[in-house]
């Protein structure tokens, strides 16, 4: 499958319902997520800025992003269904939500640490925290 004989609709901050969110994540296998329903029904409501992608009336893709507008913009989640990978959906989501935060100084996220998603951010701009002399510290709790 090519990008070249499918259309997808991009759509910002648009309403998705909860059963086709949990579908997207569910396909991915991000059961931290679609493991509490009721997170599911507030994901998007915190979410400063989202953008959706669609083949017809099928849930494909999204990023999302949460900020001050100002300073920051932390890249929450960006997600495409295991059909549509490998056609451009990802990086086209990326570049619209980084077009929409042009103005911001600091871009954050946090991600699986393989070389395949390395060389995707890395495409797009992105550079490891210590290449630039910073450092990234995380807590989960369980």
């Amino acid at each position: 499958m090519t990008q070249q004989n499918i259309a997808i609709s991009y759509l910002k901050n648009t309403s998705i319902d909860t059963k086709t969110l949990t579908d997207l994540y569910d396909s991915v296998g991000w059961s931290a997520y679609t493991d509490e329903p009721d997170n599911m029904n507030r994901l998007l409501e915190g979410s400063a800025f989202y953008i959706s992608a669609w083949k017809d009336d099928c849930l494909v893709g999204l990023i999302r992003a949460v900020t001050d507008t100002v300073s920051i913009v932390y890249i929450q989640d960006i997600l495409v269904h295991p059909d549509y990978q490998r056609i451009g959906i990802g990086r086209q989501l990326m570049r619209s939500l980084l077009s929409e935060y042009q103005t911001i100084r600091q871009i954050v996220l946090l991600t699986d640490d393989t070389e395949n998603t390395k060389a995707f951010y890395r495409s797009l701009g992105f550079s490891l925290s210590d290449e630039v002399k910073t450092l990234a510290f995380l807590k989960i709790n369980s």
